[in-house]
């Protein structure tokens, strides 16, 4: 882990949807839905990438294979999308200790720290 993913994006078929397609698979075979922050407890990568795209402000999030699918409030898109496209970029590179990619290992190492943004379901 560790590996940075590459993301494009798209619209979806409403003005609150926007599909973020990576290079790189993220789930099995099942479809991961988080229709809220409650839903996304645990320390899978999925889990742990909605905590952090609810907490940009994502309404709900999807994930299947290498598509991650992310519904928010339409006027906002502008700058919440950007912030998006980072924090699933650099998924991994957080993902945890064992990894060697934390916030401590990362500075052990010499490289400038950037503590991704995520939030705690109740």
């Amino acid at each position: 882990m560790g590996q940075r993913i590459t993301v494009t994006v798209r619209p979806g078929a409403s003005a609150d949807v926007r599909i973020f397609d990576t290079n790189r698979s993220l789930t099995g075979m099942e479809i991961e839905r988080y229709p809220d922050l409650a839903a996304a407890v645990g320390n899978e990568p999925t889990q742990v990438l909605a905590r952090r795209l609810f907490g940009l402000g994502a309404q709900s999030v999807g994930v299947y294979s290498n598509v991650v699918t992310v519904e928010a409030p339409a006027d906002r898109w502008s700058d919440m999308e950007p912030a998006m496209v980072d924090a699933i970029e650099h998924l991994f590179e957080y993902y945890g200790e064992e990894a060697g990619w934390s916030p401590a290992a990362r500075e052990a190492m010499g490289v400038p720290v950037r503590a991704p943004k995520e939030v705690v379901p109740e």
